[in-house]
């Protein structure tokens, strides 16, 4: 009973991570803090939309990457049916990479995972108060596309890619082959095969070798050329 009234007046925190450890170090994390508590782990959508509607959160953590699943397909579902539900995303990702695609998608903010427990913490006190979190570098560069105008950093190539192909092309990084990245993404080989060709296409690539050496030096935080 002494434990249900320390937790009595908490904001909920739902987790959504396939990684056990990185589950439990958060949930650890959010329930030490005397204003939160964590209220269920999720690994994938199915599981996380189903206990979002049971647990009823007032914030929603979110890693890009899931079980045969995209987390940025979650923060769309979520904001679609639930669209009062701020969602953070709190990933290993790159934030100049998926920062943007996570707004886009519905997100409130982004925390990379080597930030510490003090920023993630204010990050969620943030998103559940109807404020943002991002890290100043990207709003400073969202502020400036928009007072500019201007589509300059869309040019990039990556930035031709949908949200689907991007994770195609981390993978291909990743040295997986085209089955693992089916099973991963839960596609057929079929599927992923026509999705590098669209990657090689919008990147202006020559072919299936150098589709392979982009991925692999993006992925390592080059600057590959297409």
């Amino acid at each position: 009973m002494r434990d249900k009234d320390l937790r009595a007046g908490r904001r909920r925190v739902m987790i959504v991570d396939d990684h056990p450890l990185i589950c439990k170090g958060l949930a650890q994390m959010i329930d030490d803090d005397e204003g939160l508590m964590c209220c269920g782990v999720a690994d994938d959508i199915n599981s996380a939309m189903k206990r979002i509607a049971e647990a009823k959160p007032d914030a929603v953590i979110v890693d890009i990457s899931l079980k045969s699943s995209s987390g940025l397909d979650l923060i769309k579902a979520v904001s679609t049916r639930y669209p009062g539900l701020p969602c953070l995303v709190y990933s290993m990702h790159e934030e100049s990479v998926f920062a943007e695609r996570a707004l886009k998608a519905g997100a409130k903010g982004y925390v990379m995972k080597d930030q510490t427990p003090e920023i993630l913490i204010g990050a969620l006190r943030k998103i559940i108060e109807g404020n943002i979190y991002f890290s100043d570098s990207i709003l400073t560069r969202l502020v400036g596309k928009i007072a500019a105008s201007s589509a300059d950093s869309d040019q990039h190539p990556i930035n031709r890619l949908t949200d689907r192909e991007l994770e195609v092309l981390q993978l291909i990084g990743q040295e997986l082959r085209n089955w693992q990245i089916a099973k991963k993404l839960n596609i057929s080989v079929k599927t992923v095969a026509a999705h590098r060709e669209h990657i090689i296409k919008k990147l202006g690539l020559d072919g299936a070798m150098e589709l392979n050496r982009f991925a692999r030096e993006w992925l390592q935080g080059n600057k590959p050329s297409a």
